[in-house]
């Protein structure tokens, strides 16, 4: 379980540079593209691992595990959106704390009871979310007049509605697989990956025939790399959240801490040093909770 939940950090952190590299500011449907080229990619996936594996699968199940489906579906469209706006060192941090809307939710609904540590992780994640929101408002490297400014606010509204519905998202997750064993983890994401697809084919139609955009394939190969690596996490990942979702989603949810590194090292990002200690803030929570839930 630990190892799965290593393994899905990795994949997703080198997903986010990549989904970064690959994101075209000039293309106001870059974000678009870039979750049709995730869904294809889960497609091809979801048919190989079909073939191997025998999965039984059903409309039904595809279904069933629609609300998960859509929950991850819409908050990594609005993540890619909100590339556009934000550096990925702080919206990384900023959209996987939804590690601590998980725990808030599984608290409130399976009344599973807080440790005295445990509290202290969320209350520092959410202090760190918010240092770091109005610091990004405040330092605004570019320019000072009203467009800029209201570019700001929207770098910082997407990576907090992904954290919101990622979140929910991965609390369902938890309550499928874990709590109440709903589906199994091979079903699960079998009807995942296809539900993308499914999201694939729409805004290929939409883009098409709507828009009548004609190169809409033409993709970089840094979005097949992370449409790749993301789909690998997610096979790693259905299978480590099933083991013991409590552990496995705060230590997931550190991916973020690499993403940073990631970025500092091949994206050349800089921040000042008030962003670096709210980020900072930001990683305390995330490892207290880990530490916490796996005490």
């Amino acid at each position: 379980m630990f190892l799965l939940a290593i393994i899905t950090l990795l994949f997703w952190a080198f997903a986010d540079l990549f989904y970064k590299k690959g994101n075209d500011n000039d293309d106001k449907n870059s974000h678009l593209k870039t979750g049709m080229t995730v869904g294809f990619i889960m497609g091809i996936h979801a048919t190989l691992f079909l073939i191997f594996t025998k999965t039984p699968i059903s409309l039904n199940d595809i279904i069933i595990y629609l609300p998960v489906s859509l929950c991850y579906i819409t908050s990594m469209v609005i993540g890619y959106k909100g590339l556009k706006y934000i550096e990925l060192s702080l919206s990384s941090p900023i959209q996987n704390s939804s590690g601590a809307i998980t725990a808030l939710l599984l608290f409130l609904i399976f009344k599973i009871s807080l440790s005295p540590l445990e509290i202290v992780g969320v209350i520092t994640l959410f202090i760190g979310v918010l240092s770091l929101s109005l610091l990004e408002i405040y330092y605004d490297k570019e320019n000072r007049h009203a467009l800029i400014k209201n570019l700001t606010i929207q770098a910082i509204f997407f990576p907090i509605i992904y954290a919101l519905f990622d979140g929910l998202g991965t609390f369902l997750d938890s309550v499928y697989l874990d709590q109440m064993n709903i589906i199994s983890s091979d079903t699960a994401l079998v009807a995942y990956e296809y539900s993308f697809l499914i999201y694939a084919v729409i805004v290929y139609l939409y883009l098409r025939y709507r828009k009548h955009e004609k190169k809409i394939l033409n993709n970089t190969k840094n979005e097949w790399i992370a449409a790749v690596l993301e789909t690998l996490g997610q096979f790693t990942y259905v299978y480590a959240i099933a083991d013991n979702s409590i552990i496995t989603i705060p230590v997931i949810a550190c991916y973020s801490s690499v993403s940073v590194l990631l970025a500092h090292i091949f994206l050349k990002e800089k921040l000042t040093i008030y962003q670096h200690i709210a980020i900072i803030i930001i990683m305390i929570g995330i490892a207290v909770l880990a530490i916490a839930e796996g005490a």
